[in-house]
């Protein structure tokens, strides 16, 4: 059974020109953003949710660095976030300071907390802690005893990074997509309320843990925490697991085609337009093999 369908494939798609095609207001094109996906998940329902989930955590190969679509997309993770906590039952806001400050605040019935959502290009080489802002998120708590970082899972560290012993020692949950995925479904299985209670049970083992830099030692318990919460997991877990590797598949399969149609473009130039392009485009091979090097980190195995 393929779990990223067709559908899920054209909806990405759709997102990717939607927010390449926003310009002019930067906080009126974000609202529009946010209006929009809101009624589309309202509208489609938690199918519509799991597939932005599942894919959302690359930013598109085709938008240019440091450029407005680059930071809408950065909006759309963050509006994406809000609702997922929303559609587990919780009240949830996206923040329209940047400095200084987490991009959504959540509050649950017996707690609250900051969160943030990490998106990367797939070829984006060498990523350091301070992508992560893990310690940035424990200064932005502002009061709120817990704070999450949510990151797209294949590029996370599977082996050994300082964000692990900075998320124990600082109590800052590193989740994933993936992870969010699975406690959506689980809400739809055993109700809100038991999935905002799986989230306060993941909240409370991160300073629970001795800090270290080791990343099995730190997803064994977040995995541990979850699957032990209830045996319904189970099977979400090897249907996010098949996600996870599909996901990856798909998002290579858009980047590895957008360079190429890049390459193409170039060598169909004149030599003068060529090399005019070639000044601000470079690094397609570079950028490619990277891309293609990327795998399953095997993360959601650590049980």
């Amino acid at each position: 059974m393929t779990v990223i369908s067709y559908a899920a494939i054209q909806r990405r798609k759709y997102w990717v020109e939607e927010i390449r095609k926003i310009s002019g207001n930067f906080g009126d094109d974000s609202e529009r953003l946010e209006k929009e996906l809101s009624e589309e998940i309202k509208d489609k329902g938690a199918a519509s949710l799991l597939d932005h989930l599942r894919l959302s955590g690359n930013i598109p190969e085709s938008y240019g660095h440091d450029t407005s679509e680059e930071k809408q997309y950065s909006k759309y993770t963050d509006a994406l976030l809000s609702e997922t906590y929303k559609a587990l039952g919780l009240r949830s806001l996206v923040l329209k300071e940047r400095a200084d400050a987490a991009d959504v605040e959540v509050f649950a019935n017996n707690y609250s907390f900051v969160a943030d959502a990490k998106a990367f290009r797939l070829s984006r080489t060498a990523k350091n802690q301070k992508d992560f802002k893990i310690q940035a998120m424990d200064d932005w708590k502002r009061g709120k005893p817990y704070a999450m970082v949510v990151c797209p899972i294949y590029q996370l560290p599977k082996t050994a990074s300082q964000i692990y012993e900075q998320a124990s020692s600082r109590n800052v949950c590193i989740f994933t997509y993936s992870h969010l995925a699975m406690l959506v479904s689980y809400s739809l299985i055993d109700g809100k309320q038991k999935a905002e209670g799986l989230i306060h049970e993941i909240f409370k083992i991160i300073p629970a843990l001795n800090p270290s830099k080791n990343a099995s030692q730190y997803w064994l318990a977040v995995n541990k925490t979850m699957l032990e919460y209830s045996p319904k997991i189970e099977n979400l877990w090897k249907l996010e697991k098949q996600a996870a590797v599909e996901s990856i598949a798909a998002v290579k399969e858009e980047a590895l085609l957008f360079l190429a149609a890049e390459r193409e473009k170039i060598m169909r130039m004149s030599h003068d337009e060529a090399i005019k392009e070639l000044i601000q485009v470079h690094k397609i091979e570079s950028r490619i093999k990277v891309i293609i090097s990327v795998s399953d980190n095997k993360l959601l195995g650590i049980r």
